[in-house]
Protein backbone atom coordinates (compact mmCIF):
# COMPACT_ATOMS: atom_id res chain seq x y z
CA UNK A 1 0.00 0.00 0.00
CA UNK A 2 2.69 2.52 0.98
CA UNK A 3 4.59 1.91 -2.26
CA UNK A 4 1.44 2.60 -4.29
CA UNK A 5 0.72 5.74 -2.28
CA UNK A 6 4.27 6.99 -2.82
CA UNK A 7 3.89 6.73 -6.59
CA UNK A 8 0.47 8.41 -6.47
CA UNK A 9 1.95 11.31 -4.51
CA UNK A 10 4.81 11.67 -7.00
CA UNK A 11 2.39 11.53 -9.92
CA UNK A 12 0.11 14.19 -8.44
CA UNK A 13 3.06 16.44 -7.63
CA UNK A 14 4.31 16.07 -11.20
CA UNK A 15 0.87 17.16 -12.44
CA UNK A 16 0.82 20.13 -10.04
CA UNK A 17 -1.88 18.96 -7.62
CA UNK A 18 -1.68 19.84 -3.94
CA UNK A 19 -1.85 17.81 -0.74
CA UNK A 20 -5.66 17.92 -0.68
CA UNK A 21 -5.93 15.84 -3.83
CA UNK A 22 -3.49 13.31 -2.45
CA UNK A 23 -5.50 13.10 0.78
CA UNK A 24 -8.57 12.30 -1.31
CA UNK A 25 -6.95 9.64 -3.52
CA UNK A 26 -4.50 7.94 -1.16
CA UNK A 27 -7.17 5.62 0.28
CA UNK A 28 -10.54 4.23 -0.87
CA UNK A 29 -13.62 6.37 -0.31
CA UNK A 30 -15.38 3.42 1.29
CA UNK A 31 -14.53 -0.08 2.50
CA UNK A 32 -17.13 -2.57 3.64
CA UNK A 33 -16.19 -5.48 5.91
CA UNK A 34 -18.79 -8.24 6.14
CA UNK A 35 -19.07 -11.43 8.19
CA UNK A 36 -21.51 -14.08 7.05
CA UNK A 37 -22.37 -17.60 8.22
CA UNK A 38 -22.29 -20.56 5.84
CA UNK A 39 -23.42 -24.08 6.60
CA UNK A 40 -20.73 -26.56 5.58
CA UNK A 41 -21.20 -30.07 4.21
CA UNK A 42 -20.70 -31.67 7.62
CA UNK A 43 -23.55 -29.64 9.11
CA UNK A 44 -21.35 -27.18 10.99
CA UNK A 45 -21.63 -23.42 10.52
CA UNK A 46 -18.54 -21.44 9.63
CA UNK A 47 -18.39 -17.64 9.70
CA UNK A 48 -16.43 -16.08 6.83
CA UNK A 49 -15.03 -12.56 6.53
CA UNK A 50 -15.23 -10.62 3.29
CA UNK A 51 -14.34 -7.15 2.01
CA UNK A 52 -15.37 -4.77 -0.74
CA UNK A 53 -13.33 -1.59 -1.34
CA UNK A 54 -14.42 1.24 -3.63
CA UNK A 55 -11.50 3.54 -4.26
CA UNK A 56 -13.03 6.48 -6.09
CA UNK A 57 -16.22 6.94 -8.12
CA UNK A 58 -15.66 10.47 -9.40
CA UNK A 59 -15.43 9.20 -12.99
CA UNK A 60 -18.11 6.52 -12.75
CA UNK A 61 -18.98 3.24 -11.01
CA UNK A 62 -16.16 1.29 -9.45
CA UNK A 63 -14.94 -1.94 -11.06
CA UNK A 64 -12.81 -4.83 -9.83
CA UNK A 65 -12.52 -8.52 -9.08
CA UNK A 66 -13.41 -10.70 -6.11
CA UNK A 67 -10.68 -13.02 -4.88
CA UNK A 68 -11.16 -16.12 -2.74
CA UNK A 69 -7.93 -16.67 -0.84
CA UNK A 70 -6.89 -17.54 2.73
CA UNK A 71 -4.47 -14.61 2.90
CA UNK A 72 -6.94 -11.89 1.89
CA UNK A 73 -6.63 -8.79 4.08
CA UNK A 74 -8.36 -5.43 4.12
CA UNK A 75 -5.11 -3.61 3.35
CA UNK A 76 -4.50 -5.80 0.30
CA UNK A 77 -8.03 -5.21 -0.99
CA UNK A 78 -7.66 -1.45 -0.52
CA UNK A 79 -4.36 -1.39 -2.41
CA UNK A 80 -5.79 -3.47 -5.26
CA UNK A 81 -8.76 -1.12 -5.57
CA UNK A 82 -6.34 1.78 -6.06
CA UNK A 83 -4.47 -0.17 -8.75
CA UNK A 84 -7.78 -0.78 -10.51
CA UNK A 85 -8.45 2.97 -10.53
CA UNK A 86 -5.09 3.54 -12.21
CA UNK A 87 -5.75 0.80 -14.78
CA UNK A 88 -9.16 2.19 -15.66
CA UNK A 89 -7.74 5.69 -16.00
CA UNK A 90 -4.97 4.53 -18.33
CA UNK A 91 -7.44 2.61 -20.52
CA UNK A 92 -9.84 5.59 -20.52
CA UNK A 93 -12.68 3.54 -19.05
CA UNK A 94 -15.64 5.24 -17.30
CA UNK A 95 -14.78 3.54 -14.01
CA UNK A 96 -13.05 4.00 -10.73
CA UNK A 97 -11.35 1.08 -9.02
CA UNK A 98 -12.97 -1.50 -6.80
CA UNK A 99 -11.88 -4.80 -5.28
CA UNK A 100 -13.38 -7.56 -3.18
CA UNK A 101 -12.20 -10.60 -1.30
CA UNK A 102 -13.29 -13.48 0.91
CA UNK A 103 -10.97 -15.04 3.48
CA UNK A 104 -11.22 -18.71 2.51
CA UNK A 105 -9.33 -21.44 0.68
CA UNK A 106 -11.55 -22.89 -2.06
CA UNK A 107 -8.96 -25.63 -2.61
CA UNK A 108 -10.06 -27.14 0.72
CA UNK A 109 -13.78 -26.73 0.10
CA UNK A 110 -16.36 -28.76 -1.79
CA UNK A 111 -18.11 -27.47 -4.90
CA UNK A 112 -21.32 -26.94 -2.92
CA UNK A 113 -19.51 -25.10 -0.13
CA UNK A 114 -17.87 -22.72 -2.61
CA UNK A 115 -21.30 -22.02 -4.10
CA UNK A 116 -22.81 -21.24 -0.70
CA UNK A 117 -19.91 -18.93 0.17
CA UNK A 118 -20.20 -17.12 -3.18
CA UNK A 119 -23.93 -16.56 -2.76
CA UNK A 120 -23.60 -15.49 0.88
CA UNK A 121 -20.97 -12.90 0.00
CA UNK A 122 -23.22 -11.32 -2.62
CA UNK A 123 -26.08 -11.12 -0.15
CA UNK A 124 -23.76 -9.41 2.32
CA UNK A 125 -22.51 -6.72 -0.08
CA UNK A 126 -25.61 -6.36 -2.29
CA UNK A 127 -26.53 -2.89 -1.03
CA UNK A 128 -23.32 -1.26 -2.26
CA UNK A 129 -22.88 -2.99 -5.64
CA UNK A 130 -24.76 -2.76 -8.93
CA UNK A 131 -24.32 -2.02 -12.63
CA UNK A 132 -24.27 1.74 -11.98
CA UNK A 133 -22.46 1.58 -8.64
CA UNK A 134 -19.80 -1.16 -8.37
CA UNK A 135 -19.26 -4.03 -10.81
CA UNK A 136 -17.41 -7.16 -9.58
CA UNK A 137 -15.49 -9.67 -11.72
CA UNK A 138 -13.33 -12.81 -11.29
CA UNK A 139 -9.95 -12.68 -9.58
CA UNK A 140 -7.63 -15.09 -7.75
CA UNK A 141 -9.33 -18.50 -7.22
CA UNK A 142 -12.63 -17.27 -8.66
CA UNK A 143 -13.94 -17.90 -12.15
CA UNK A 144 -17.00 -17.78 -14.39
CA UNK A 145 -18.79 -20.33 -12.22
CA UNK A 146 -18.46 -18.13 -9.13
CA UNK A 147 -19.68 -15.18 -11.20
CA UNK A 148 -22.69 -17.21 -12.38
CA UNK A 149 -23.67 -18.05 -8.79
CA UNK A 150 -23.22 -14.43 -7.72
CA UNK A 151 -25.17 -13.20 -10.74
CA UNK A 152 -28.04 -15.57 -9.95
CA UNK A 153 -28.13 -14.61 -6.28
CA UNK A 154 -28.06 -10.89 -7.04
CA UNK A 155 -30.81 -11.25 -9.66
CA UNK A 156 -33.08 -12.67 -6.95
CA UNK A 157 -32.39 -9.68 -4.70
CA UNK A 158 -32.56 -6.93 -7.34
CA UNK A 159 -34.14 -8.40 -10.46
CA UNK A 160 -34.21 -5.15 -12.45
CA UNK A 161 -30.53 -4.34 -11.95
CA UNK A 162 -28.84 -7.66 -12.67
CA UNK A 163 -27.57 -8.01 -16.30
CA UNK A 164 -24.54 -5.75 -15.95
CA UNK A 165 -24.03 -6.22 -12.22
CA UNK A 166 -21.07 -8.55 -12.68
CA UNK A 167 -18.64 -9.43 -15.48
CA UNK A 168 -16.65 -12.55 -16.26
CA UNK A 169 -19.89 -14.52 -16.55
CA UNK A 170 -20.34 -17.57 -18.78
CA UNK A 171 -21.27 -16.54 -22.32
CA UNK A 172 -24.72 -18.11 -22.01
CA UNK A 173 -25.45 -15.72 -19.09
CA UNK A 174 -24.26 -12.61 -20.90
CA UNK A 175 -20.51 -13.05 -20.69
CA UNK A 176 -18.28 -11.66 -23.41
CA UNK A 177 -16.35 -13.64 -25.96
CA UNK A 178 -12.60 -13.22 -25.60
CA UNK A 179 -12.71 -12.68 -21.83
CA UNK A 180 -10.69 -15.75 -20.86
CA UNK A 181 -7.63 -14.77 -22.90
CA UNK A 182 -8.05 -10.98 -22.61
CA UNK A 183 -5.27 -10.34 -20.09
CA UNK A 184 -2.76 -12.38 -22.07
CA UNK A 185 -3.79 -10.81 -25.36
CA UNK A 186 -3.27 -7.37 -23.83
CA UNK A 187 0.22 -8.38 -22.68
CA UNK A 188 1.02 -9.63 -26.19
CA UNK A 189 -0.05 -6.29 -27.67
CA UNK A 190 2.19 -4.43 -25.20
CA UNK A 191 5.08 -6.67 -26.25
CA UNK A 192 4.44 -5.75 -29.88
CA UNK A 193 4.47 -2.04 -29.04
CA UNK A 194 7.63 -2.36 -26.94
CA UNK A 195 9.38 -4.21 -29.78
CA UNK A 196 8.60 -1.33 -32.14
CA UNK A 197 10.33 1.08 -29.76
CA UNK A 198 13.36 -1.20 -29.53
CA UNK A 199 13.38 -1.81 -33.29
CA UNK A 200 13.10 -5.58 -32.87
CA UNK A 201 11.18 -8.26 -34.75
CA UNK A 202 9.18 -10.71 -32.65
CA UNK A 203 10.38 -13.67 -34.72
CA UNK A 204 13.98 -12.85 -33.78
CA UNK A 205 13.37 -12.66 -30.03
CA UNK A 206 13.72 -15.03 -27.08
CA UNK A 207 10.89 -14.90 -24.55
CA UNK A 208 10.68 -16.06 -20.93
CA UNK A 209 7.29 -16.27 -19.23
CA UNK A 210 7.41 -16.74 -15.47
CA UNK A 211 4.12 -18.40 -14.55
CA UNK A 212 2.09 -20.91 -16.54
CA UNK A 213 -1.40 -20.28 -15.18
CA UNK A 214 -4.26 -18.80 -17.20
CA UNK A 215 -2.45 -15.60 -18.20
CA UNK A 216 1.06 -17.06 -18.49
CA UNK A 217 0.05 -20.06 -20.59
CA UNK A 218 -1.92 -17.91 -23.02
CA UNK A 219 0.98 -15.44 -23.31
CA UNK A 220 3.42 -18.27 -24.04
CA UNK A 221 1.03 -19.70 -26.62
CA UNK A 222 0.53 -16.31 -28.33
CA UNK A 223 4.29 -15.72 -28.49
CA UNK A 224 4.95 -19.28 -29.75
CA UNK A 225 2.29 -19.03 -32.47
CA UNK A 226 3.64 -15.62 -33.54
CA UNK A 227 7.05 -17.15 -34.21
CA UNK A 228 8.99 -16.03 -31.15
CA UNK A 229 11.32 -18.51 -29.44
CA UNK A 230 9.88 -19.17 -25.98
CA UNK A 231 12.99 -20.31 -24.12
CA UNK A 232 11.59 -20.44 -20.58
CA UNK A 233 8.39 -21.02 -18.61
CA UNK A 234 7.69 -21.80 -14.96
CA UNK A 235 5.00 -22.91 -12.54
CA UNK A 236 4.78 -23.22 -8.76
CA UNK A 237 7.18 -26.18 -8.69
CA UNK A 238 10.03 -24.93 -10.86
CA UNK A 239 11.02 -23.73 -14.31
CA UNK A 240 12.11 -25.04 -17.69
CA UNK A 241 14.73 -23.29 -19.81
CA UNK A 242 15.89 -24.43 -23.25
CA UNK A 243 18.12 -22.25 -25.43
CA UNK A 244 16.72 -23.88 -28.55
CA UNK A 245 13.16 -23.04 -27.47
CA UNK A 246 10.31 -24.97 -25.85
CA UNK A 247 7.40 -26.73 -27.54
CA UNK A 248 4.55 -24.79 -25.94
CA UNK A 249 1.85 -26.94 -27.52
CA UNK A 250 3.38 -30.03 -25.91
CA UNK A 251 3.63 -28.32 -22.51
CA UNK A 252 0.00 -27.20 -22.67
CA UNK A 253 -1.09 -30.71 -23.55
CA UNK A 254 0.86 -32.26 -20.65
CA UNK A 255 0.01 -29.83 -17.84
CA UNK A 256 -2.40 -30.94 -15.14
CA UNK A 257 -5.69 -29.40 -14.02
CA UNK A 258 -3.83 -26.92 -11.80
CA UNK A 259 -1.70 -25.67 -14.72
CA UNK A 260 1.53 -27.30 -13.56
CA UNK A 261 3.87 -29.22 -15.83
CA UNK A 262 7.48 -28.87 -14.63
CA UNK A 263 7.32 -31.88 -12.29
CA UNK A 264 7.17 -34.09 -15.37
CA UNK A 265 10.70 -33.05 -16.37
CA UNK A 266 14.02 -34.01 -14.82
CA UNK A 267 16.16 -30.98 -15.66
CA UNK A 268 14.48 -27.96 -14.07
CA UNK A 269 15.65 -24.75 -12.44
CA UNK A 270 14.06 -22.44 -9.89
CA UNK A 271 11.76 -19.52 -10.65
CA UNK A 272 14.44 -17.13 -9.40
CA UNK A 273 17.05 -18.65 -11.70
CA UNK A 274 14.70 -18.40 -14.67
CA UNK A 275 14.34 -14.63 -14.24
CA UNK A 276 18.10 -14.20 -14.69
CA UNK A 277 18.48 -16.38 -17.79
CA UNK A 278 19.35 -14.83 -21.19
CA UNK A 279 16.35 -13.54 -23.14
CA UNK A 280 15.06 -10.50 -24.98
CA UNK A 281 11.61 -10.31 -23.42
CA UNK A 282 10.82 -11.23 -19.82
CA UNK A 283 7.19 -11.55 -18.72
CA UNK A 284 6.64 -11.97 -14.95
CA UNK A 285 3.17 -13.57 -14.90
CA UNK A 286 3.21 -15.26 -11.50
CA UNK A 287 3.15 -13.42 -8.17
CA UNK A 288 4.39 -10.14 -6.70
CA UNK A 289 7.93 -9.12 -5.66
CA UNK A 290 9.81 -11.39 -8.06
CA UNK A 291 12.26 -8.80 -9.40
CA UNK A 292 13.89 -7.14 -6.42
CA UNK A 293 16.93 -5.07 -5.49
CA UNK A 294 18.83 -8.34 -5.02
CA UNK A 295 18.37 -9.71 -8.54
CA UNK A 296 17.46 -6.73 -10.74
CA UNK A 297 21.04 -6.10 -11.85
CA UNK A 298 21.20 -9.69 -13.17
CA UNK A 299 18.13 -9.41 -15.40
CA UNK A 300 19.34 -9.89 -18.98
CA UNK A 301 16.18 -8.98 -20.89
CA UNK A 302 15.94 -5.71 -22.79
CA UNK A 303 12.13 -5.57 -22.31
CA UNK A 304 10.14 -6.52 -19.20
CA UNK A 305 6.35 -6.60 -19.49
CA UNK A 306 4.55 -7.17 -16.19
CA UNK A 307 1.57 -9.52 -16.46
CA UNK A 308 1.31 -10.18 -12.70
CA UNK A 309 0.37 -7.53 -10.14
CA UNK A 310 3.41 -5.93 -8.51
CA UNK A 311 6.13 -8.36 -9.65
CA UNK A 312 8.83 -5.65 -9.55
CA UNK A 313 9.72 -3.67 -6.44
CA UNK A 314 10.31 0.10 -6.44
CA UNK A 315 14.07 -0.32 -5.95
CA UNK A 316 14.22 -2.88 -8.76
CA UNK A 317 12.30 -0.54 -11.05
CA UNK A 318 15.01 2.08 -10.59
CA UNK A 319 17.77 -0.45 -11.30
CA UNK A 320 16.09 -1.73 -14.46
CA UNK A 321 15.56 1.83 -15.67
CA UNK A 322 19.21 2.70 -15.07
CA UNK A 323 20.21 -0.38 -17.06
CA UNK A 324 18.15 0.87 -20.02
CA UNK A 325 15.58 -1.92 -19.77
CA UNK A 326 12.13 -0.93 -21.04
CA UNK A 327 9.73 -1.84 -18.22
CA UNK A 328 6.02 -1.95 -19.07
CA UNK A 329 4.25 -1.79 -15.67
CA UNK A 330 1.42 -4.04 -14.54
CA UNK A 331 -1.22 -1.31 -14.66
CA UNK A 332 -0.61 -1.14 -18.42
CA UNK A 333 0.49 -4.68 -19.23
CA UNK A 334 -2.31 -6.65 -17.61
CA UNK A 335 -5.19 -4.24 -18.24
CA UNK A 336 -6.66 -6.36 -21.06
CA UNK A 337 -8.89 -8.14 -18.56
CA UNK A 338 -10.63 -5.03 -17.27
CA UNK A 339 -10.97 -3.65 -20.81
CA UNK A 340 -12.87 -6.74 -22.00
CA UNK A 341 -14.85 -6.67 -18.74
CA UNK A 342 -15.88 -3.16 -19.75
CA UNK A 343 -16.92 -4.53 -23.15
CA UNK A 344 -19.05 -7.15 -21.38
CA UNK A 345 -20.73 -4.45 -19.29
CA UNK A 346 -21.44 -2.39 -22.43
CA UNK A 347 -22.89 -5.43 -24.22
CA UNK A 348 -25.08 -6.27 -21.21
CA UNK A 349 -26.39 -2.70 -21.06
CA UNK A 350 -27.23 -2.52 -24.75
CA UNK A 351 -28.43 -6.11 -25.13
CA UNK A 352 -26.31 -6.66 -28.23
CA UNK A 353 -23.26 -8.94 -28.31
CA UNK A 354 -20.14 -8.68 -30.45
CA UNK A 355 -18.20 -11.39 -32.23
CA UNK A 356 -14.75 -12.29 -30.93
CA UNK A 357 -12.87 -10.69 -33.84
CA UNK A 358 -14.58 -7.36 -33.11
CA UNK A 359 -13.68 -7.64 -29.43
CA UNK A 360 -10.06 -8.45 -30.29
CA UNK A 361 -9.92 -5.44 -32.60
CA UNK A 362 -11.38 -3.10 -29.98
CA UNK A 363 -9.03 -4.50 -27.32
CA UNK A 364 -5.98 -4.04 -29.53
CA UNK A 365 -6.94 -0.44 -30.27
CA UNK A 366 -7.34 0.47 -26.59
CA UNK A 367 -4.18 -1.34 -25.52
CA UNK A 368 -2.06 0.37 -28.19
CA UNK A 369 -3.51 3.76 -27.34
CA UNK A 370 -2.89 3.18 -23.62
CA UNK A 371 0.68 2.03 -24.21
CA UNK A 372 1.54 5.00 -26.42
CA UNK A 373 -0.10 7.47 -24.03
CA UNK A 374 2.04 6.17 -21.18
CA UNK A 375 5.21 5.97 -23.28
CA UNK A 376 4.81 9.53 -24.58
CA UNK A 377 4.16 10.73 -21.03
CA UNK A 378 7.40 9.07 -19.90
CA UNK A 379 9.28 10.96 -22.62
CA UNK A 380 7.51 14.24 -21.86
CA UNK A 381 8.33 14.21 -18.15
CA UNK A 382 11.59 12.25 -18.38
CA UNK A 383 10.35 9.53 -16.02
CA UNK A 384 10.13 5.74 -16.10
CA UNK A 385 7.08 3.97 -17.50
CA UNK A 386 5.67 3.14 -14.06
CA UNK A 387 5.50 6.74 -12.89
CA UNK A 388 4.25 7.77 -16.33
CA UNK A 389 1.45 5.19 -16.05
CA UNK A 390 0.38 6.58 -12.70
CA UNK A 391 0.45 10.12 -14.08
CA UNK A 392 -1.88 9.08 -16.91
CA UNK A 393 -4.05 6.92 -14.69
CA UNK A 394 -4.54 9.41 -11.87
CA UNK A 395 -5.09 12.53 -13.96
CA UNK A 396 -8.60 11.69 -15.21
CA UNK A 397 -9.78 10.81 -11.71
CA UNK A 398 -8.26 13.95 -10.21
CA UNK A 399 -9.87 16.11 -12.88
CA UNK A 400 -13.27 14.49 -12.32
CA UNK A 401 -12.97 15.10 -8.57
CA UNK A 402 -12.01 18.73 -9.19
CA UNK A 403 -14.94 19.33 -11.54
CA UNK A 404 -17.31 17.79 -9.00
CA UNK A 405 -16.02 20.27 -6.42
CA UNK A 406 -14.72 17.60 -4.06
CA UNK A 407 -11.34 19.30 -3.75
Amino acid sequence: MSRTQDVILEALQTLGYDQQMYDLLRLPLRVLTVRFPVRMDDGSVRVFTGYRAQHNDAVGPTKGGIRLHPDVTQEEIEALSIWMSIKCGIADLPYGGGKGGIECDPRDMSFDEIERVSRAYVRAVSQIVGSAKDIPAPDVFSNSQNMAWMFDEYSRLREFDSPGFITGKPIVLGGSKGRESATARGVAICIEEALKIRGLNLRDTRVIVQGFGNAGSYIAKFMYDAGAKVVGISDAYGALYREEGLDIDELLERRDSFGTVTRLYRHTISNRELLEMPCDILVPAAVENQITQENADRIQASIVVEAANGPTTAAATEILTEKGILLVPDVVGNSGGVIVSYFEWVQNNQGYYWEEDEIDERLASRMRTSFQRVYQTSLRYGVNMRLAAYIVGIQRMAEAARWRGWV
